[in-house]
């Protein structure tokens, strides 16, 4: 397995890199069994998988949230080697950001929903960032969770209005045997959160209504941001004390 910490030494390296096609997965860490059934699902149709891990400040619409975010870059060089990641990009802010932050790329609808409409800027940051990476690697396929879904579409939508060469494979949500979707962010749950993390699954996908899953998440003790039905998924965000999970299913 290859790292780079230099974009510039990868950069050549990318240039020279005739293999084909190249799958890449693009994170901020922390990695669980989500992540890596990502790049599972790469190296079963890319001669080269490539993974990046920067945790990307532009996306936090809240300092703290960024500041206590999981970074434990050793570990998960460990599992990516032991899943047979190819190649490793471990680039900091100052070469992903290296203009300051001075052009950012604005979606002005779709990312003013859901998400969106609780969390200012935030989708700006993960465009930004996602089209920085995708110009940096020029893979052929990049695989994103289905569990952050209004961000696949966003992305989808990018790519697609941008005319990058780039297929954006959607891969299922991993989930732990309750339920609940696997996520960076679980281990921040204490041990009763943790219990009533998983109903937020089982609300979702046995509700007739939204509004009847927003009901039942509320009586379980969620502070409810939003529970949509639109098109195909029932998308929801909710907290558990500080702790903001999101959701989808498929109706």
């Amino acid at each position: 397995m290859k790292v780079f910490t230099s974009m510039t030494e990868w950069q050549a390296y990318r240039a020279a890199l005739k293999e084909k096609p190249l799958g890449y997965v693009p994170t901020m860490g922390a990695l669980h069994q989500g992540h890596l059934s990502l790049l599972k699902a790469s190296k079963e149709h890319s001669a080269v998988s490539i993974v990046s891990i920067f945790i990307n400040p532009t996306q936090f619409d809240d300092k703290k949230d960024f500041e206590k975010y999981p970074d434990d870059s050793g570990s998960d060089l460990e599992r990516l080697e032991s899943a047979g990641a190819d190649i490793v990009l471990l680039p900091d802010s100052a070469q992903i950001y290296r203009d300051d932050y001075r052009f950012k790329l604005t979606e002005s609808d779709f990312s003013r929903r859901l998400c969106g409409a609780h969390r200012p800027g935030h989708f700006d940051g993960v465009l930004t960032v996602v089209m920085r990476l995708l110009n940096l690697v020029r893979p052929d396929h990049a695989y994103f969770g289905e569990k952050d879904y209004q961000q696949l579409q966003l992305i989808r939508d990018m790519v697609s209005a941008f005319f990058m060469p780039v297929n954006i494979v959607a891969c299922e949500t991993v989930r732990e045997r309750d339920g609940l979707a696997m996520s960076s962010r679980n281990q921040h749950l204490d041990a009763g959160q943790r219990a009533r993390a998983a109903t937020l699954y089982a609300a979702l996908k046995h509700s007739r209504t939204a509004a009847e899953a927003r009901q039942k998440l509320a009586g379980e003790g969620f502070e409810v941001d939003y529970v949509e039905d639109i098109q195909d998924r029932r998308l929801a965000a909710a907290r558990l004390g500080s702790i903001r999970l999101i959701d989808n299913v498929e109706i």
